[in-house]
């Protein structure tokens, strides 16, 4: 059972001794550790712990304070802070209030610094689809020679992000405290970039006990896995259900677990062994037969959920420098992400929605539907591929107009 449940147990026996006599009712939890001197004390998981009451219909929840975990308000779920079970006592006999004060969060504590979009030189075309990724959700392959920004644009991804929003944020908290990982207290997306040699268990999670793997930690941000290539087919492959469901369930013998895996997915490759096919700069030293083997360990069900591939080349210092920075691309995306809620009545984009939803609300006229099929049957595109192709219409900013001109997303 655990030590979070001494508090509870502690209760029912002081009820079933008739030492406490108070009338609890149904909807009353107790959560919390139990020390010998009667100091309740936070456990592993405790936040885990107050989001599933809240989902049980909990409406008052006794709970220790933990100082790692912000003060939480969960209306209509009422938490009250207790030191010992004498503070417990107290409280249900009417005897006692609680002192903690709620104090008013800071929104740039724990700010983390990702670079930012002005210090790119060049790649205009690049940071606009990764402005069109961060809008709808959508996953983004990056191919490219050694040293031609790939992981530069990956790592600047997470600044063109809404902050997280509340309950995002405690769910993203509570997963960090499952997998018994330093608890982020930023409301910036999280960003995982684990390395190409990680197992297949920390990427995707699991074990003896079932803990968060990184899809998981990344969830509600940005996993990053660069040279995707060099990752097991087998991990890579596990991929697939996540992407499609947003979840990833374990199976153990003795649990059976299920874990939010709802991120977006940039990976980026080179395109052969050596890195240099179709560089001018460079002579390619790989045969074709080495060239298809490297491209195939990206399965073709795994390179099918890419909503976005981005061929890159060097760019020149002499580029002209970015005049925009992070921050007025994140307004952007803020904005584009609000009108997509509005339009499905719920906090959807277009990368995730419903086929059924996204046709409804965005239906094609009878020319456009006659286009798109001649285009699939000319070069031989999936249905997926279809859908995608609409998904990404939906999301695609035009030409710069004056602001009270434009209509984007």
């Amino acid at each position: 059972m655990g030590p979070m449940f001494d508090l509870p147990m502690a209760i029912a026996v002081l009820l079933s001794l008739h030492e406490l006599e108070a009338v609890i009712s149904e909807d009353t939890g107790f959560v919390g550790a139990l020390s010998l001197d009667g100091s309740i004390q936070p456990v592993e998981g405790l936040l885990p712990a107050v989001l599933a009451a809240k989902r049980l219909g909990i409406k008052k929840l006794y709970m220790p304070l933990d100082e790692k975990l912000p003060l939480l308000e969960l209306e209509p779920l009422e938490i009250i802070y207790v030191a010992s079970l004498q503070d417990v006592i107290g409280h249900l006999s009417g005897q006692w209030r609680p002192s903690i004060i709620m104090q008013e969060e800071d929104e740039n504590q724990g700010s983390m610094d990702y670079l930012d979009f002005r210090q790119i030189i060049g790649h205009c075309d690049a940071k606009h689809a990764l402005e069109i990724a961060a809008a709808g959700e959508h996953h983004v392959l990056l191919t490219g020679p050694p040293g031609c920004g790939k992981s530069l644009l990956a790592g600047s991804f997470p600044s063109i992000l809404p902050a997280l929003k509340k309950e995002a944020h405690l769910e993203v908290l509570s997963l960090y405290q499952l997998s018994r990982n330093a608890c982020p207290h930023s409301k910036t997306p999280p960003y995982r970039n684990p390395h190409h040699s990680a197992s297949g268990v920390s990427i995707i999670g699991g074990g003896q006990y079932p803990k968060p793997g990184e899809i998981s930690l990344a969830h509600r941000g940005v996993l990053f896995l660069d040279e995707i290539g060099e990752f097991s087919k087998k991990t890579l492959d596990m991929l697939r259900q996540p992407l499609e469901d947003g979840l990833i369930t374990i199976s153990r013998t003795n649990a059976t677990v299920t874990y939010p895996a709802s991120f977006i997915l940039l990976a980026a490759m080179n395109p052969c062994p050596c890195g240099y096919t179709g560089s001018n700069s460079h002579y390619c030293t790989c045969t074709p037969k080495q060239i298809t083997a490297y491209q195939n360990r990206l399965s073709g069900p795994l390179r099918d959920r890419f909503d976005i591939n981005l061929s890159l080349t060097p760019i020149d210092f002499n580029a002209d420098a970015a005049t925009e920075n992070s921050e007025m691309v994140r307004g952007r995306v803020e904005e584009a992400r609000y009108r997509q809620y509005e339009r499905y009545g719920s906090e959807v984009c277009n990368g995730r929605v419903p086929y059924e939803i996204l046709m409804n609300r965005s239906p094609l006229d009878d020319e456009q539907q006659r286009q798109l099929q001649r285009l699939s049957l000319k070069n031989g595109w999936s249905n997926r591929t279809q859908i995608k192709i609409i998904r990404l219409a939906r999301d695609r900013r035009p030409a710069r107009k004056p602001r009270h001109q434009r209509r984007t997303y």
